[in-house]
């Protein structure tokens, strides 16, 4: 008798290492199959199970039209914004004269998929865009608060001008502290007192996003120079810099009389004092570096440079900037960049009044050394653009994978249990399906 108990017992530890056996053996090939299918998209030492975005090849299937020139770290690439609209937080139009801005700016306040839409009435010029919570603006631009800081204020006048003018405009902001979610308290966030971007005013912080568009610089030019010919000046333009406005020394007039409507293409390339030429740095560029205008302040080789390379400082630290030339793909960056999206798409509009302008081999040369530092900007900000978009698609097409493979490996896993299991209410197969065996033997 006490042999066959002893048999018995025997038996009963056989069959239990056999059970365990079958356990690690099945919890082994299930680890296999997770890591098979999910493995090549999880990293163990980045957060969420997601790879670093250092480790992204960000040009899988290169646009055969576009050839990478500039290399840009990925936090320079990365345009995803925590833009709070119920907060403090306001975008500021810089809008350059002929990039299709005012397409752009209506495009703002008219197409823009919103909680409580901009109020746009007939026959007037501006709408009103207030928050959804209270009765304060959250866009600076030429169809909200109009030419607030002067007609088509460059970025010194805005970065000096803009606090001030939200200040006056909404001065319930000043008296009532308010907490953006996800953030510090906004005394916390005015601790970079002074820097762009941040403005301190009593016991509210706002958080300024600054937008453009670009243009290429010829056709931009001869846009300038058609809109000019028909009668447009800008001549109530304040151009303030360092507190004050340019001398007529400084900035001699083109022309004699009340505009320059006629003018020929020649006339318009001989002025020197043409503000057309080199628009788009100038209106990017920090202007007090250069002792704003003033020609004599530093020689002129070394302002160029000084002003070019501000510009690029400062294009790359905006929220968002796009190009005229390719309007979806401005739309797609903007819409992922604010997590805000457009009603209509964007209209690609080639056939415009500078494209309609022949000139010949000669003049366009001829544009393009008065343009230089745009030109240089452009060729800069057409590779960022492009880099910018192509990691966002990247990004995207990545997620979208990741999703696909966790579909196929939860449908898979659901697949390999046994049916009672898979009948048990709220059994659903999940990575911990090793510990859920272990713990019903």
């Amino acid at each position: 008798m006490r042999r066959r108990r002893g048999g018995g017992g025997g038996r009963t530890m056989v069959e239990r290492a056999s059970k365990f056996v079958l356990v690690v053996a099945g919890s082994a090939c299930f680890m296999l199959i997770l890591y098979q299918y999910a493995g090549p998209g999880l990293s163990l030492g980045a957060p969420g199970g997601r790879a670093p975005p250092d480790d992204l090849d960000l040009f899988p299937t290169p646009d055969p039209h576009y050839e990478k020139k500039y290399y840009f770290p990925v936090r320079e690439l990365e345009r995803s914004l925590r833009f709070d609209m119920k907060g403090d937080d306001v975008i500021v139009f810089l809008h350059i004269q002929k990039t299709g801005g005012t397409t752009f700016g209506r495009h703002l306040v008219q197409n823009v998929r919103l909680e409580v839409p901009c109020d746009c009435r007939p026959g007037q010029k501006k709408c009103t865009c207030y928050r959804p919570n209270r009765r304060e603006t959250w866009l600076f631009s030429r169809f909200s608060t109009g030419w607030s800081c002067g007609l088509h204020a460059d970025w010194t006048e805005l970065t000096n001008c803009v606090p001030g003018v939200l200040d006056r405009r909404d001065p319930a902001a000043l008296r009532t502290p308010r907490r953006s979610e996800g953030r510090e308290a906004s005394t916390r966030t005015c601790e970079a007192r002074g820097r762009p971007g941040k403005s301190w005013g009593g016991a509210a912080c706002r958080k300024f996003y600054y937008i453009t568009l670009l243009r290429d610089p010829v056709s931009r030019y001869l846009s300038e120079w058609r809109h000019v010919q028909r009668g447009a000046t800008w001549k109530t333009s304040l151009h303030m810099c360092d507190g004050r406005t340019p001398t007529p020394e400084e900035l001699p007039p083109c022309y004699e009389g009340t505009d320059w409507s006629g003018c020929t293409l020649q006339e318009f390339m001989d002025c020197p004092y043409n503000l057309a030429n080199n628009r788009q740095v100038r209106m990017l560029a920090d202007l007090s570096l250069v002792g704003c205008y003033n020609l004599s302040f530093i020689p002129e080789g070394k302002r160029a440079q000084l002003l070019l390379e501000s510009a690029k400082k400062n294009l790359r630290g905006m929220a968002f900037f796009g190009l005229t030339e390719f309007q979806r793909k401005t739309q797609y960056l903007f819409e992922r960049t604010f997590n805000l999206k457009f009603i209509r798409p964007f209209m690609q509009y080639n056939s415009t009044r500078a494209g309609g302008v022949e000139v010949d081999e000669d003049t366009i040369r001829r544009i393009e050394e008065l343009n230089d530092l745009d030109m240089q900007l452009y060729d800069y900000a057409k590779d960022l653009f492009q880099q910018r978009y192509q990691y966002k698609r990247q990004l995207e097409r990545r997620e979208q994978r990741l999703k696909s493979r966790e579909e196929r490996l939860l449908h898979r896993a659901k697949e390999a249990l046994p049916r009672e299991d898979a009948d048990e209410p709220g059994r659903v197969p999940t990575e911990d399906y090793m510990s859920h065996i272990i713990e019903k033997w």
